[in-house]
């Protein structure tokens, strides 16, 4: 059974968001439309804006509709850390439960050669600029504890020793307590906190 064009596609419009199949979509379309048109209205505004005026930090690459976003400019922040994450849910995760003070640096993903995604797509280039310019003292990576997030951790180190003249940089992997093939925003504080306090610097 089909619905009218308009409601079908936005039944399928629904589809773009993670887990939501086909059966989700369209309660979601339904409840809309015969329960709540105020409330998609404002959704929909929302949604739109976001998108309009929504666009990266320059410094830590996160999400920001500012050129500088707010965690960057923080007073309280320790400017001698900074902390590589593969996306902005990281940061959300770390910061309710692993105690970490420092800055960060967001990658948007993690190298796959397979699709098209490099170091310059993950803004490695900044990431070294930041590093020569700050006084950046320990780089702590965090991507996610699966294969293609421990390739990019050792590709990260391996260019932050090519590219910096100065040893005085400690490059340390988050370490205990994090699952094999687990991500960062699925894991519990506790947890998080744990794998913060253990992290082991490279050799």
């Amino acid at each position: 059974m089909s619905f009218s064009p308009l409601i079908d596609d936005l039944i399928e419009s629904l589809r773009c968001l993670p887990g939501v199949g086909r059966k989700s979509a369209q309660r979601m379309a339904l409840h809309i439309l015969e329960r709540n048109r105020e409330g998609g209205a404002v959704l929909a505004q929302s949604i739109n804006r976001a998108l309009d005026k929504v666009g990266r930090c320059e410094q830590c690459r996160t999400h920001s509709e500012i050129p500088v976003c707010r965690m960057c400019t923080r007073p309280d922040r320790d400017l001698l850390t900074l902390c590589i994450v593969e996306t902005p849910a990281d940061i959300l995760a770390i910061e309710q439960g692993a105690g970490f003070k420092g800055l960060y640096f967001v990658l948007m993903g993690h190298l796959s050669p397979m699709d098209g995604i490099g170091p310059n797509e993950l803004g490695l280039d900044l990431l070294v600029s930041r590093l020569k310019e700050e006084q950046i003292t320990e780089v702590v990576i965090a991507t996610n504890p699966t294969i293609e997030g421990d390739a990019t951790a050792h590709f990260i180190h391996q260019l932050i020793r090519q590219q910096l003249d100065t040893p005085a940089v400690n490059v340390t992997r988050i370490a205990h307590g994090v699952p094999i093939g687990g991500e960062l925003e699925f894991v519990d504080g506790g947890t998080l906190a744990h794998a913060f306090a253990g992290r082991k610097s490279y050799t």
